[in-house]
């Protein structure tokens, strides 16, 4: 190799060694910062552009858990106003079925009668008052739940008001119904045990349309969680082959700093020609 003051070769190649060590070691350090190997379109157009693509559907799906949440919510206050519903249709014929007696005394009739009216006006309130969320599905001509499965607002799952509303149909009990006397105690339990057997009718409905929600719900987180998981195999860094990878680097800048350090000084040794 010629000897030149103008030029020096091996500082050239010193310095592209080191850049290249310091791009790497840079490129190591983000990496472990981040605690990813892909962090922006600039590590990997392609891969960064499929895990946005992911993460766009994972949070679609929280959406869809939001739904599905609120949809569960909905359908548990049903269950409740209809159980308790129930629970008062049974008190209600128990009291129509003594008012049938005919021997009964006027003093006990009116005392049943008060009871029954009470517990009457009782489920009208309980059902006016299953709400959640502003969603009643209980009250006659009540509302449907929806539980939305994706963000486009589509949905898969559907529980229409009709079949479970619990006034109207399915209870059947007027407002003003009584068993003050033997002849309106005997209508009543007629009505009363066609009530009861609509209203737990109704609440098996209920209870297959909340499972399948839950299994809905199941099934998105689980779908999520999938999602979360591929992801992190496309963009996460391994962080313990990535700190081996620093050691390595830090090194490699040391001993390029020393090359360049020396390969700098090559051209002073032609001072000894002159000597």
């Amino acid at each position: 190799m010629a000897f030149s003051v103008n030029t020096n070769a091996g500082a050239f190649l010193a310095l592209q060694n080191l850049n290249k060590t310091s791009s790497g070691l840079e490129t190591t350090q983000s990496r472990i910062n981040t605690g990813e190997k892909v962090s922006s379109s600039k590590d990997n157009a392609a891969v960064f552009a499929i895990a946005q693509k992911l993460r766009s559907d994972v949070a679609g799906l929280g959406a869809v858990q939001g739904s599905l949440d609120r949809a569960l919510s909905t359908v548990d206050v049903a269950i409740a106003a209809g159980e308790a519903v129930s629970d008062l249709l049974i008190e209600m014929k128990e009291k129509a079925v003594s008012a049938k007696d005919t021997g009964l005394d006027s003093t006990s009739r009116a005392s049943l009668n008060d009871d029954f009216t009470q517990l009457r006006d009782q489920i009208t309130s309980i059902v006016s008052n299953a709400e959640f969320n502003g969603t009643n599905a209980v009250k006659n001509s009540g509302d449907s739940i929806v539980a939305i499965t994706d963000d486009t607002g589509s949905s898969a799952i559907t529980i229409a008001a009709e079949d479970f509303s619990l006034a109207g149909s399915k209870v059947n009990i007027a407002a003003t119904d009584t068993i003050s006397t033997q002849t309106k105690a005997s209508s009543a339990v007629t009505k009363l045990e066609s009530s009861i057997t609509d209203v737990n009718t109704a609440l098996s409905k209920l209870g297959a349309g909340s499972n399948r929600l839950s299994l809905q719900k199941d099934f998105t987180t689980k779908l999520s969680d999938a999602i979360e998981v591929g992801i992190g195999n496309l963009v996460d860094a391994d962080l313990a082959k990535e700190s081996a990878n620093l050691q390595a680097l830090q090194v490699k800048q040391q001993l390029g700093l020393q090359a360049l350090s020396i390969a700098n000084q090559a051209p002073s040794t032609v001072l000894g020609l002159f000597r």
